[in-house]
């Protein structure tokens, strides 16, 4: 154990492993502090990765040399791609994880290696000197000092659990809450805030009747998330759906009077689009049915999560509440959700790096920036190791776009409009998702990470093959034709109109109901050309082929507006002088300090005349 290093990471949740991992690979001596070394990369809620938006922002993770992909890929038990029956910049892989294979599998990935050293304890308070932090102290007056400090305490600073009327102070169940950051942040001059998550109550899969539940199984042919060669699932685990109804809710109405949230004793907001049930029945009171979701933590265990019954009513009203869900007469349970409020620092505070304006070599990743969900902190973890190990070694800054990555979206809306509730992701946020999908994360970041250090030269590899041979793949299609006499009796079982001359392969892709997997079955030759493909080759090459134009268009956009944020505002601006701009306008430029005039424009409270006036100041 050394007493100095290059980054020091605290806490060892999704942001912190992603961060630690990030920073080590590139080179840097890395001190990864957590108060409890069995609960590196607890998945705390829900035992799965990825999902709407998620799904994309784990395959933008691991096309950078980020780790969450293969280790999804080592432990899930189910694989499904949602949102098939849409456009491609709609699909969204999902995986159902072994919880504890994927804790075990994240902390052997750390302990191989060896810039990665291990301190089991609480960091009580940060070293800083002349605006700049130079290290950590801890509970025991330990002082470790680093370049680079990256903060991902995620539910833990000064955490309240709530179950009922009973409260009691933790980070996360049976586990200490960490104190004294939050209070010297703001003592220094931070903005912190409160917020609020929660968690159903967990049960035994063998009191359950799953006869009287819909099963929801696997896809048929399960894909993955990492690009690299990790192995795909040969068998899958399902899980169930079930409802609640009028019975439930009449259960749980009995216990509102004794409810934290309705009481008034979380002061925390919570996430929008995952309330807890009883949220769900007092704001819906329209709905005499919720959707609920039974998950299994693992291949072997008996543990099921409850999906979609998130609470913090009495234990006693939750385990009444579930025994009316069918399927559940006769469920035992073995521990009651509850809710949990935690300190978070507005995220505006941050530069694009993630480093902290007001303390330089800082670094906040996850639930601190005030996001939810294991997929967005493990991306900014990702992100802020890389930033913290370029500042440690006095290298350039790592930042990628709103046009590039879901990633860069999701940092963008942070530090330009912070967030008064959790944030997560969605595809509606990017105004640019059908350039930013699941399937071409790698084609669009790899290069970025194996430039910085971390991609692998077997990854940046492994995309210029893809990319050469999607190429091929198509210009064949334009060469290939296919006459009537061959194709019209299949185009016509197609429910496609049929050929009066020939045509190229290429045409008939671009038709609206035709499909690579069709094409394949109209003659012998067709197949054989498609089967020296790999399925992500066909897949690159029949999206480029049938959403051409809308991928132009796009990409037109962006570099239209690519001019605006290569336009750099200089970091001692005094905007109060531009009585032109709205006093909002200024206001809020002076807060949150823009690097481009493109960054300026996406700040709440900046109007378009109020950029035009920046413009016009700046010379263009």
């Amino acid at each position: 154990m050394y007493k100095e290093y290059d980054v020091i990471v605290v806490g060892a949740g999704h942001a912190g492993c992603e961060a630690a991992h990030s920073a080590a690979q590139m080179g840097s001596k890395v001190l990864l502090v957590t108060m409890n070394m069995n609960t590196i990369a607890q998945m705390s809620c829900n035992p799965a990765m990825g999902g709407v938006a998620k799904g994309q922002i784990v395959r933008e993770v691991d096309a950078l040399g980020g780790m969450s992909g293969i280790i999804s890929d080592k432990t899930m038990i189910q694989f499904r791609m949602l949102n098939r029956s849409k456009g491609p910049a709609m699909w969204s892989p999902r995986c159902q994880s072994d919880r504890m294979r994927f804790a075990e599998e994240w902390r052997m990935a750390l302990e191989q290696n060896q810039n990665v050293d291990f301190w089991q304890e609480m960091v009580s308070g940060l070293l800083i000197e002349d605006n700049k932090v130079v290290g950590v102290r801890t509970q025991m007056n330990i002082e470790f000092k680093a370049k680079s400090v990256v903060l991902t305490n995620g539910t833990f600073l000064n955490g309240l659990i709530h179950i009922g009327e009973k409260n009691f102070g933790g980070g996360r169940t049976s586990e200490a809450r960490s104190t004294g950051i939050t209070e010297q942040l703001v003592s220094i001059g931070f903005e912190a805030g409160r917020m609020k998550t929660g968690t159903p109550p967990r049960v035994d899969g063998r009191s359950l009747d799953y006869s009287k539940m819909e099963e929801q199984k696997g896809d048929e042919n399960p894909s993955k998330f990492s690009y690299l060669n990790t192995e795909n699932l040969t068998k899958q685990r399902s899980c169930w759906i079930t409802y609640t109804n009028q019975e439930v809710h009449d259960v749980l109405k009995t216990g509102f009077d004794k409810s934290p949230m309705f009481a008034g004793r979380i002061k925390g907001l919570g996430p929008r689009y995952c309330p807890s049930v009883e949220d769900k029945i007092n704001r819906f009171a329209d709905k005499d049915r919720h959707q609920i979701f039974v998950e299994p933590e693992g291949w072997n265990t008996v543990e099921m999560y409850i999906n979609g019954f998130s609470t913090s009513l009495p234990e006693d009203v939750q385990y009444e509440a579930l025994k009316k869900i069918p399927g559940f007469e006769n469920v035992r349970m073995f521990r009651p959700g509850y809710a949990i409020e935690y300190d978070f620092f507005p995220p505006t505070q941050l530069k694009s790096t993630l480093e902290t304006k007001l303390i330089e070599n800082l670094f906040f990743a996850g639930q601190i920036n005030g996001t939810t969900g294991y997929e967005e902190a493990a991306c900014q973890g990702l992100m802020a190791g890389i930033n913290a190990h370029q500042k440690a070694q006095g290298l350039e800054e790592f930042v990628l776009n709103r046009s590039e990555a879901y990633i860069g979206v999701l940092i963008d809306d942070l530090i330009n409009k912070g967030t008064d509730e959790p944030y997560r992701m969605f595809t509606s946020r990017a105004e640019y998702r059908t350039l930013l999908r699941q399937d071409n994360a790698d084609i669009r970041l790899t290069e970025k990470g194996y430039k910085i250090g971390l991609a692998s030269e077997e990854r940046l590899i492994n995309v210029k093959i893809k990319i050469e041979k999607s190429a091929e793949l198509i210009e064949k299609l334009k060469v290939v034709k296919v006459s009537p006499k061959e194709v019209n009796e299949k185009l016509q079982a197609f429910g496609t109109a049929e050929l009066r001359e020939k045509v190229s392969l290429w045409s008939l892709l671009r038709r609206p109901n035709i499909e690579i997997k069709d094409l394949r079955t109209l003659t012998e030759d067709v197949e054989k050309l498609f089967a020296a493909y790999k399925e992500d080759v066909l897949e690159q090459a029949e999206i480029n082929v049938k959403y051409e134009s809308y991928i132009e268009k796009e990409q037109l956009m962006v570099n239209k507006l690519q001019r605006l944020e290569n336009l750099n505002i200089p970091t001692d601006f005094d905007y109060m002088q531009l009585k032109t701009i709205s006093i909002e306008g200024r206001q809020k430029l002076t807060k949150i300090r823009p690097q481009t005039i493109g960054q300026a424009s996406r700040i709440s409270g900046v109007s378009v005349s109020d950029v035009s006036v920046l413009m016009l100041y700046m010379g263009r």
